[in-house]
């Protein structure tokens, strides 16, 4: 998978970078710098092409997920992300997801199918990846969750399953909202930063 990697601080956990529709390996490094500039960064993009714009899984249309590429495309990153923990010497088991739309919802699909895949979260705008499925013991796992309350393609209601999920499955989950929509705001990345410092710094 096309990408970046950025040597950093050993003792804190390496950032895996996942863009929203239509990103690349660079959109998310300044978020990383924000909330974390000390630590590695792994930064990944999407081998799926949607009319030119890359994704991490396919779609059958807006909000409406390709189950079956899902599986497979979290199959493939979280395979990708532990041959580059051998290749650049990162610890895998201290790894945590930053992530944004289509990049935190592949996150949330890595955290549903695996309970060694992350040891953490940073999902900005993020929906319930697959219905149906029993979650992995996620105990031990953060997961901070960035929402907007007019968000025009993720509504409230989707967001507070995730967390329950999350939360049945004994993830440690933080929710902060915005008055904001689907956009990534300031006051949500702050808000990341100061979650990561108290989880892992």
């Amino acid at each position: 998978m096309k990408h970046l990697f950025k040597q950093g601080n050993k003792n804190l956990p390496t950032l895996l970078l996942l863009h929203g529709t239509g990103g690349d390996e660079r959109d998310l490094l300044p978020l990383a710098d924000m909330i974390e500039p000390e630590a590695s960064v792994l930064s990944v993009k999407g081998n799926v092409d949607e009319n030119g714009m890359a994704r991490f899984f396919a779609r059958l249309k807006e909000g409406v997920f390709d189950e079956e590429d899902l599986v497979f495309r979290t199959k493939e990153l979280l395979d990708f992300v532990r041959e580059s923990a051998v290749k650049y010497e990162f610890d895998p088991n201290n790894l945590v997801a930053v992530g944004y739309s289509n990049g935190a919802n592949i996150a949330a699909s890595l955290m549903y199918h695996y309970n060694d895949a992350l040891k953490g979260g940073i999902l900005f705008h993020a929906m319930v990846p697959i219905r149906g499925l029993d979650l992995p013991e996620l105990s031990g796992v953060q997961v901070f969750i960035g929402a907007g309350k007019r968000d025009p393609l993720i509504p409230m209601p989707e967001t507070k399953e995730l967390v329950k999920n999350l939360k049945d499955a004994q993830a440690s989950v933080t929710e902060f909202w915005t008055e904001g929509g689907h956009e990534l705001r300031r006051d949500e990345v702050v808000e990341a930063k100061g979650w990561f410092e108290n989880h892992f710094k």
